[in-house]
């Protein structure tokens, strides 16, 4: 299938979301316009044929509550700023030396959520199996008519905001019937891996009775994500620039059908955590126990909500060191002083050999640190500082603009597209009755399949891939990430206080 901006192993012409996303950008334009707006999707029975403005859309009663949550989320931010960084002003403007999202274009009449992208994400199945999964409806915020900027130049109509519209990949009661199978849905969707068309029609091509898009509809809604970046910090005499990216989560609710604040899948809740002798003492032996640990190895743990958080502030640029902007620092003991840890070093390292006696296979984690970094990027916010697009990880796809099929604007991040192969996979499993293997890599470092596909790219070992500095003393490398070399004639290029980098050409 055609697409907008991603980027191909070798042959332009099989783009790595085959049949796993929906990038093409005039088809997008044609689903925004129909069946797959905002308005359609949020509020069927009341939609027209205008779309639907964000001030229409926090108008919704079902949507209400996310604005609330939102303007709360807000309140304690800007709080929590003057609190911790009480020098440093913090408001809407270039004025202020952190410089707020202004909340005003959620109530603008000239601003609207364009639908960016759909994907496929099946390979969350093991979340929920009797849905098959999920499908991901991607909006993004964008001013219809940008204001002037400085010098008579238009603005940039797109706003640093996303709105996720998570839909069942088949609904309730299609999977009290199974029908369909996952099976045929996943086919569905491979089926349009060789599609060449672009526009009108192919969004008529995916509609069609027997289309990947014709089982999504309002009813199968479940829940929205949100994100957004807060707050930006230009360079300044006192620190390098600084931008935040605030995440929230909203299920949809079948009795009030309004969207109700919740956790956030795998956030853990480190404040809370580091601060209540109990409930840490309950999640260790909660994630250490041989199973928990192994699912965690996986990347497949679904962490109980009693230890989650209902916000996620992803800070960028964070490095590759460790940092206390990153969701697990301070949870793991790596060095002798500071706050009491969660876990000490022994409790990990005992953890992995219990697994490992218990006959459970250690794919990913097998030192301290590598269970330090998959509880990370096991997390929202972890992930999202990891291979990111600032902080999103699907900007997505702008019809928007002028010459769209032209932009240079990726719609997605190196870890979305590096992560479409495992998602094929998993695609390809379903349709063939295969249990299929939910595992997977690193946020930094794709998992391959035994697929080369990846190779020399900079999604996995080419230049701009993430690595790890091995030395010539076996003993001395970390196993967790002793695979993470460099194609030929590239070298991981690392900071003077750490071992991870990034793959350059090798400098004599």
């Amino acid at each position: 299938m055609l697409c907008c901006g991603s980027l191909a192993h070798a042959d332009e012409s099989a783009p790595l979301e085959r049949g796993t996303a929906i990038l093409e950008p005039f088809a997008l334009r044609e689903l925004d316009k129909g069946a797959f707006g905002l308005g359609r999707m949020l509020a069927p029975s009341a939609a027209t044929v205008a779309p639907l403005t964000d001030a229409a859309l926090f108008a919704l009663p079902s949507m209400m509550p996310v604005r609330r949550a939102l303007d709360a989320e807000f309140d304690r931010y800007v709080e929590k700023h003057k609190a911790t960084l009480p020098n440093e002003s913090i408001g809407v403007g270039t004025s202020y030396a952190f410089q707020l999202f202004d909340r005003a274009v959620l109530d603008a009449p000239d601003a609207r959520f364009v639908l960016a992208g759909v994907v496929n994400r099946m390979d969350r199945a093991f979340v929920d199996p009797s849905h098959c999964g999920e499908v991901r409806l991607l909006y993004r915020l964008t001013r219809t008519t940008p204001p002037q900027a400085k010098g008579g130049e238009i603005a940039p109509p797109r706003l640093p905001m996303t709105l996720n519209v998570v839909i069942k990949a088949r609904s309730d009661a299609q999977a009290k019937s199974n029908s369909p199978s996952c099976a045929e849905i996943a086919k569905r969707w491979l089926e349009t891996s060789d599609l060449q068309l672009t526009g009108e029609e192919l969004a008529a091509k995916l509609m069609e009775p027997d289309g990947p898009l014709a089982l999504i509809t309002p009813e199968n809604i479940h829940r929205i994500e949100t994100n957004l970046q807060i707050a930006h910090a230009p360079k300044s005499d006192i620190r390098d620039f600084r931008t935040d990216y605030m995440m929230k989560v909203f299920d949809h609710q079948a009795t009030s059908g309004t969207f109700e604040e919740v956790v956030l899948e795998d956030q853990v809740d480190r404040d809370r955590l580091l601060s209540d002798a109990a409930l840490a003492a309950e999640f260790k032996a909660w994630l250490l126990d041989p199973v928990h640990l192994g699912e965690l190895d996986r990347g497949t743990a679904v962490i109980p909500d009693k230890f989650l958080a209902k916000v996620a502030v992803a800070p960028t640029p964070t490095g590759f060191v460790d940092s206390d902007l990153l969701p697990a620092f301070g949870l793991v003991q790596r060095e002798a002083g500071g706050p009491a840890p969660v876990f000490t070093e022994s409790d990990v390292v005992g953890a992995l050999a219990k697994a490992t006696a218990q006959g459970v296979t250690l794919q990913t984690i097998r030192s301290v640190a590598g269970f330090e970094r998959r509880l990370n990027d096991s997390s929202c916010g972890g992930c999202h500082q990891t291979r990111g697009i600032g902080g999103f990880h699907f900007p997505g796809v702008d019809w928007m603009a002028e010459k769209p099929s032209n932009t240079v604007v990726v719609p997605g991040s190196p870890h979305f597209f590096g992560d479409q192969i495992r998602r094929r996979d998993i695609l390809t499993a379903f349709a063939e009755g295969r249990t299929p293997d939910f595992s997977r890599g690193f946020a930094s470092r794709p998992q391959l399949r035994g697929s080369d596909e990846l190779a020399g790219t900079v999604y996995n070992d080419g230049w701009g891939g993430h690595c790890y500095a091995n030395r010539a003393e076996a003993a001395d490398n970390d196993k967790s990430f002793s695979t993470w070399t460099c194609a030929a004639n590239l070298s991981c290029q690392t900071g003077p206080a750490t071992r991870f980098g990034m793959c350059f050409i090798a400098t004599r």
